[in-house]
């Protein structure tokens, strides 16, 4: 276990494939902050704030005296870490490489919104300088959907955000939520988030289904007319989603905590697999390996 050369803001997230990495907190909560499905930084304590240039480049050094070659990944934390001005964050990622040698990947959420002042030769020298994956959450594909969510974004700088991201060479792994648009909005949903997908063929793409562990008051003031979808309208829009991808290569998974049907594949090779898995499902849910619901606890 490593010392504490980090200063933690408690809650604190990260992507489940980052559970082996170190965890890097170069701002503390989201400079956006008003998604009504969101609940990760809601707690006052969470209030966004960039972290001290100086504070973070000698937690870098400290960790490098004490752990040197024995940190392999570094996710830099909290929620959108890339709002950083280009310069702090090659300063980071330049530490990062000095005084941590063995890391040889480097990863962070991303807000579309983040990269709409940064160059595509901005983002080029992010890679250059280590940064090797973005987290971005895309939601949904949908205009109406993103726009009832509060969002702040659209299909378009959605697109445009992952289009910058995958010419300067960092890879994308975007999220999906099931069930994000209720009954009115889910055909919609699954299609509009599909063509997306397909048009900027990230790398990694998974799935988690809408969930409210403290309630869903804030997202229903917003959103009065929502209707959720039960288990089975889930698994039909999942299917609509997966049968409209056109994806070239692409790493897909659907085994969040949250979903009931846990999927993982790559795609295009696994796609008809995973829709036989669940038109399975639909067809006969009493007899689908769906996750019980105590395990769901988030």
């Amino acid at each position: 276990m490593l010392a504490a050369p980090l200063r933690y803001v408690e809650p604190v997230y990260r992507p489940p494939s980052e559970a082996e990495s170190l965890i890097l907190p170069v701002t503390d909560g989201c400079s956006w902050n008003h998604c009504t499905f969101c609940e990760m930084y809601t707690a006052p304590q969470k209030r966004f704030r960039a972290r001290d240039e100086a504070e973070v480049l000698d937690a870098i050094r400290r960790l490098g005296e004490g752990h040197g070659r024995h940190i392999r990944r570094v996710f830099l934390a909290d929620g959108d870490a890339l709002v950083l001005p280009t310069r702090r964050l090659l300063a980071i990622l330049t530490a990062i490489r000095a005084h941590l040698p063995g890391v040889h990947r480097v990863s962070s959420y991303c807000l579309p919104r983040n990269l709409k002042k940064k160059s595509i030769i901005e983002l080029r020298e992010l890679a250059a300088a280590g940064l090797t994956l973005a987290y971005v959450g895309a939601e949904s594909g949908d205009d109406t959907v993103l726009a009832r969510v509060n969002k702040g974004e659209t299909h378009a700088s959605t697109r445009e955000a992952l289009e910058k991201l995958g010419e300067a060479g960092i890879r994308r792994s975007v999220m999906i939520i099931n069930g994000l648009g209720g009954r009115a909005l889910s055909q919609a949903h699954a299609e509009h988030s599909a063509a997306l997908m397909n048009t900027t063929q990230p790398e990694f793409l998974a799935t988690l289904v809408l969930s409210f562990p403290m309630g869903a008051a804030r997202f229903r003031a917003a959103f009065p007319e929502w209707e959720a979808l039960d288990i089975r309208g889930l698994l039909i829009e999942l299917e609509q989603f997966i049968s409209h991808l056109e994806l070239r290569h692409t790493v897909f998974r659907s085994d969040h905590a949250s979903n009931w049907l846990v999927l993982r594949g790559n795609l295009p090779a696994d796609k008809d697999k995973l829709l036989q898995r669940l038109r399975a499902a639909i067809a006969d849910p009493e007899h689908a390996p769906l996750r019980p619901a105590w395990t769901r606890g988030l």
